[in-house]
């Protein structure tokens, strides 16, 4: 059922390929292979991110989301590539802001309750947290090579950033996806209309309001440390990532 399609293995790929660079005694293929490493993690996590909602929707009864190839991994398959992948990767390259990648359609008529509906919602943002988890522990456990515990480390935190994000209840967001089942029809409606525009006036407070942008990162910093990261390697991967400041 589940099948890898050969886009999402030559993320994995190339995400390998950045952490075997980071070998190279080499300042600038150094910050290359982390830009790389990270960036690869990033868009592979996308991919778990909407598989988590498809395969929760398949198990729910929503046996669409197979043929339509969301059970893939293939990120040309959740909605627009540019939007789904490419614009997420933009904004974390510019500003470090991990934002939610594409969509799956979900057929919510048939998913057989609504706690079903909320898993569903929920799945994408717990993959992002599952993923923080491993890396964590992975690097705390084994000790990798230092660059590579560096972008790994950075990546953790990317992705505790993408879970936090994707879990505020607000229209648009998998945390309003989760309490809409459960919500007024009147509720409902509001965030029907919402949902085009509420997640951009979130990113615009995050990006120019220091105020709501420093309480964001303090809650991601607090369940990072919660999770088992280090900070010390999480600061090292942040600065070799952006090599260009």
């Amino acid at each position: 059922m589940v099948r890898p399609s050969p886009v999402f293995i030559g993320l994995l790929v190339l995400t390998v390929g950045g952490a075997l660079l980071t070998y190279v005694k080499n300042q600038t293929a150094l910050q290359a292979g982390i830009f790389i490493l990270v960036m690869g993690g990033w868009a592979v996590s996308l991919c778990l991110h909407e598989f988590g909602h498809a395969i929760f929707a398949y198990r729910g009864g929503d046996r669409e989301v197979y043929f339509k190839g969301y059970l893939t991994l293939d990120p040309r398959r959740y909605t627009d590539p540019v939007l789904s992948l490419l614009l997420p990767l933009l904004f974390l390259a510019i500003g470090g802001l991990p934002l939610p990648g594409g969509a799956v359609w979900i057929n919510h008529r048939a998913l057989r309750s609504r706690a079903v509906e909320s898993s569903v919602s929920l799945a994408g943002p717990l993959a992002n947290l599952l993923v923080a988890i491993v890396l964590a522990v992975w690097v705390g456990v084994f000790d990798p090579y230092p660059p590579i515990a560096a972008g790994l480390s950075f990546l953790a935190l990317l992705e505790l950033a993408a879970f936090v994000l994707n879990i505020l209840p607000v229209p648009g967001l998998d945390g309003w996806g989760a309490i809409e089942p459960y919500l007024s029809y009147e509720a409902r409606v509001f965030g029907a209309k919402a949902r085009q525009w509420a997640p951009l006036i979130l990113f615009a407070l995050l990006i120019a309001v220091p105020g709501v942008s420093r309480a964001f990162w303090d809650v991601v910093q607090a369940l990072y440390g919660a999770v088992g990261g280090d900070e010390f390697y999480a600061a090292v991967g942040q600065s070799l990532f952006f090599f260009w400041r």
